[in-house]
């Protein structure tokens, strides 16, 4: 990660709150990291964040929809206050189980649909330096999963 990026998973709210002031004041980019959806959604309504990365692995789905933790309620939120949704680059590269990846990847392309919708931008975020990619490979792979030109342009 870059110095001018801090990655915060801090699940206590007002210990976050804290910790967001103090990097706003540093002038970093906040991304914010959580596997508790209310907290995501508390976090996206009241706390000035730039980047909220959703964890897709570990979720289990419904019974007609998939489970990514990201709903259009959110999306509006993000879309007012100019929030980006991140995609665990990680995830993605690391699982071996393809019907795991597969539903990974499911769960991208119903949030790309989301995103598209209400135009929230979307970038790849890989947490560890060796799957880091490529401007070039990101765009492709955001192609092929359904992101819209605006949203790759971004990367």
């Amino acid at each position: 990660m870059k110095d001018t990026q801090i990655l915060l998973t801090q699940k206590d709210f007002n210990k976050l709150k804290n910790e967001v002031k103090k990097a706003k004041e540093q002038g970093k980019q906040i991304i914010y990291f959580s596997e508790d959806d209310e907290l995501n959604r508390k976090v996206i309504e009241k706390l000035e964040i730039n980047v909220l990365l959703l964890t897709l692995n570990q979720r289990k789905d419904f019974q007609k929809q998939r489970n990514s933790g990201f709903n259009q309620v959110m999306a509006k939120t993000m879309n007012k206050k100019g929030i980006c949704l991140g995609i665990n680059l990680d995830e993605i590269i690391e699982e071996t189980n393809y019907k795991k990846k597969s539903d990974i990847f499911a769960r991208i392309r119903q949030n790309i649909e989301i995103c598209n919708k209400n135009k929230v931008a979307m970038k790849f975020i890989a947490l560890k330096e060796k799957n880091k990619r490529n401007v070039y490979d990101l765009k492709s792979l955001g192609l092929v999963l359904g992101m819209p030109t605006w949203m790759t342009k971004q990367f």
